[in-house]
């Protein structure tokens, strides 16, 4: 197991920074850059296409593991294939069609991001098209929470869980380096929390998100030479809500710590605050809550005086700051899960406050 969580963040790590640096050179060739203006931040064209060696970093580890599996027990578990792993090969078998759905998912979602950074689309036609992948995942796939309440309020929960995920990253996308850096935080720990509760497929596919998020970050922590896009920040989203609901938090016997479901929203809290936060300043100040602009939380940070890389490490260590004591959640009695629940809430309030007062001071 130890070899395979290395290989699993290793190799889809090697893959990004190949890709990414030939994705690069060809978007410079070909002028499919970001160009300044408007509410960008840089002040020269940047490349685009980062999304591309993402997603494709995620999704071909996937398809190998999936096919070598399968080859696996074709040819009659051969006797070089480790031990530890010939017990998952059934399961990782088992789990092949809905493999292939979460890669046909985030390609779709690749495909529309590149669409709409090479030629802006609609927010109506994006939400058409991740309204489609979470109905597809949570109805055929039956990938889905909360269904102790029923299936239809499970199916419906857990699209706008989906949805609200693959959002906050396209939101997230504000600043060199930042939604990458915080979904390679939120996978890692993601990952703690499924190996601690005995999972298999979830926190290898967890690490390989890291690993894709980290290769693409040599090449987008600030001064970023290659950005992501939409391309990357709705599959970013996507993967981490999908694997937010694949993963097992509690047991089904222990009733006292069932607020341990909660870790995907405690881990995510910072994801949350900035589009909850940003969506509610636009609709005050009468705008769209989709037009793109300088209100989100590292835009504030900055205009609150910090260095742009100091906003986005600031952002980091907040989003650790409410994950680590995520992953205790599983294993803890219900005082103490409630108990990290409230020191998230103090941890996000404490951020409000601050820029609240500290916006007003500036403000007088």
């Amino acid at each position: 197991m130890p070899q395979l969580i290395l290989a699993s963040l290793i190799l889809p790590f090697l893959l990004s920074v190949g890709l990414c640096a030939a994705i690069r050179r060809v978007a410079l060739r070909r002028g499919f850059v970001d160009r300044p203006g408007g509410h960008k931040g840089h002040d020269a064209p940047v490349a685009l296409g980062g999304g591309i060696a993402i997603c494709l970093s995620v999704v071909m580890p996937m398809l190998t593991g999936v096919a070598f599996a399968v080859f696996v027990r074709w040819q009659g578990y051969p006797g070089w294939v480790p031990n530890e792993l010939l017990g998952h090969v059934d399961g990782v078998v088992d789990q092949a069609p809905t493999a292939g759905l979460l890669v046909a998912g985030a390609l779709g979602l690749m495909f529309v991001g590149l669409r709409d950074d090479v030629r802006p689309l609609g927010p109506g036609f994006k939400f058409a098209v991740q309204i489609a992948v979470a109905g597809v995942l949570t109805i055929v796939c039956g990938i889905r929470a909360m269904e102790l309440w029923g299936t239809p309020a499970a199916v419906g929960l857990t699209m706008i869980w989906m949805i609200t995920i693959i959002n906050a990253f396209n939101f997230l996308d504000n600043m060199d380096g930042l939604a990458a850096g915080v979904a390679a935080i939120v996978a890692a720990l993601l990952a703690v929390a499924a190996i601690w509760s005995g999972q298999f497929f979830v926190p290898v596919l967890c690490l390989t998100v890291v690993g894709a998020a980290c290769g693409f970050l040599i090449f987008n922590f600030p001064p970023a030479t290659l950005f992501m896009g939409d391309a990357g920040s709705l599959v970013l989203g996507y993967f981490l809500a999908v694997l937010t609901v694949m993963t097992t938090y509690v047991e089904p016997d222990q009733e006292a710590t069932r607020i341990a479901t909660l870790v995907p929203v405690v881990v995510l809290a910072v994801p949350l605050y900035d589009v909850v936060s940003v969506v509610l300043l636009r609709l005050r100040a009468g705008d769209s809550p989709f037009r793109g602009d300088r209100r989100h939380f590292s835009h504030r940070l900055v205009t609150l005086g910090m260095r742009p890389r100091s906003a986005v490490l600031t952002i980091y260590l907040a989003t650790l700051a409410t994950g680590l004591s995520a992953t205790l959640l599983p294993r803890a009695d219900l005082t103490t899960a409630c108990l990290i629940v409230a020191q998230c809430l103090c941890i996000v309030m404490i951020i409000a406050v601050l820029e609240h007062k500290r916006a007003h001071g500036n403000a007088s």
